[in-house]
């Protein structure tokens, strides 16, 4: 049998092992989810004990996101270079340290390093499970089983958070951290027991022993042995970045860019912010949490909505009016009533919309990048994207601090997402299908000059 075990995978049904690994992807992406809300749980004891100001809670509240950005871009190349599941690995062991770390640290220059550490191992994994779920989905169930992982984010800050709440009636804000840690150590021996590395990965860059590790993988999934490795030429891998800053590409490569870093300012907002602003109303920290975990049930519920819907109506029309109602619904919690059941429910309309918005942008993403440079595009979107992530936290600390009131920060903070559905307007959807065609036969160029290798001696 002389076939390629990615077409395999592609095209047949999808066995048990593939749900438990995107079932796996879920739960680390929930993990993910919980790590980054850590800091908002804690932030009013920080604040409190430390005896920090809006602008200084601010810059903490952003230390993991800078990470988060920097592991985007770099530790996602790392994934493509030593293999998925190593990144994985080394990825859980930086959250782990960072998380427990916090917990001894006595100045903020000590804790904002540990938060960054913990935002690289975030930001390092997102890229790997991303395409972890998409490289052991089929063709047909890819965008499903894509955003069945989405909803690991959200439900990881619903979890955790209903978790925290109830631990920090009891105990300081440290106890977060302890939590997070102890959680994320208990996912180290699954991932290395149960996930196996990508074949797509194996298949395309081919170390040593990749048709031997790529078989026993096959046999897993309930697969025939492939007899050797496909033919993959050097210049032909080469491609797929170039192609993005192409001219025919580069427009629709910063506009998405664009798109996704102005909406993620507001979802960061929203998941920085809420817990201070509810206690500058009047109430305890652990209360100030479960309103937080609302906007996370929000958040779960909005990618169901999506996942629904999507079939329904166009995805632009989609994407475009869940941005407008995350703006929405930010700025009308800047005007919610002093009453909890009120700010609860606002706050989870907000995330809901929000999140809904994330899910669309991932979808986005599969079309406007085509075949050959949609993972180094996702990769590069999601990754300069972070910026905004890194940014909104930091200007809700100085507009609190220059006195703006909550009304009006909320709908500044909110405009992001309206300015993201306006740029939505101008994305051509169809740029990756009319791309592709270019891309092949620069590809086929690419091969023509010397880029193409034998197959495997193995």
């Amino acid at each position: 049998m002389n076939t390629d075990p990615r077409q395999l995978i592609d095209h047949s049904a999808m066995s048990r092992l593939q749900y438990i690994i995107i079932g796996l992807t879920v739960g680390l992406n929930a993990l993910d989810g919980f790590d980054v809300l850590a800091i908002s749980f804690a932030g009013p004891g920080i604040a409190a004990e430390w005896e920090l100001g809006s602008a200084g809670l601010g810059f903490v509240l952003a230390m993991e996101l800078i990470g988060m950005a920097v592991g985007s871009v770099f530790l996602g190349g790392v994934a493509d270079r030593i293999g998925r599941k190593p990144t994985i690995m080394g990825c859980l062991f930086a959250m782990a340290i960072g998380m427990f770390m916090v917990t001894t640290t006595s100045s903020l220059t000590e804790l904002s390093v540990w938060r960054v550490i913990t935002g690289l191992g975030i930001g390092g994994m997102l890229a790997a499970i991303n395409a972890m779920a998409a490289e052991f989905s089929s063709l047909k169930e890819r965008a499903r089983m894509i955003a069945i992982m989405t909803i690991g984010y959200p439900m990881g800050g619903v979890v955790g958070g209903t978790v925290v709440t109830q631990l920090m009636q009891h105990f300081d804000w440290r106890v977060v951290f302890y939590f997070g840690a102890a959680v994320t150590v208990i996912f180290i021996p699954f991932v290395h027991f149960v996930l196996p590395e990508s074949v797509h990965w194996l298949a395309r860059k081919q170390p040593e022993g990749a048709l031997e590790k790529i078989n026993a993988t096959m046999k897993r999934l309930g697969h025939s042995a492939v007899d050797q490795l496909p033919n993959i030429g050097e210049a032909v891998r080469k491609v797929s970045t170039s192609f993005l800053f192409s001219k025919a590409m580069i427009a629709t490569t910063i506009l998405i860019t664009a798109i996704y870093f102005l909406h993620v300012i507001t979802l960061y907002f929203i998941l920085k912010w809420t817990p201070n602003l509810v206690v500058g109303m009047g109430y305890p920290p652990y209360l100030a949490g479960e309103v937080l975990t609302w906007a996370s049930i929000g958040g779960a519920l909005g990618c169901v909505f999506f996942g629904v819907l999507s079939s329904r109506f166009s995805l632009k029309s989609l994407t475009f009016f869940t941005f407008v109602m995350a703006w929405v619904f930010t700025s009308i919690f800047g005007r919610a009533p002093e009453d909890l059941t009120m700010i609860k429910f606002y706050v989870a309309m907000a995330g809901f919309f929000v999140n809904a918005g994330i899910v669309g942008a991932y979808a986005i993403f599969v079309h406007v990048f085509p075949t050959h440079a949609r993972a180094s595009g996702t990769g590069f979107a999601i990754g300069i994207g972070r910026g905004g992530a890194v940014l909104s936290p930091i200007i809700a600390g100085f507009l609190l601090e220059f006195g703006l009131d909550l009304p009006t920060l909320s709908m500044i903070m909110g405009a992001g997402s309206v300015i993201a559905a306006v740029l939505l307007l101008f994305l051509n959807l169809d740029a990756g299908s009319s791309s592709e065609g270019a891309g092949n036969k620069e590809e086929t160029s690419a091969a023509a000059d010397g880029g193409s290798e034998k197959p495997s001696p193995t």
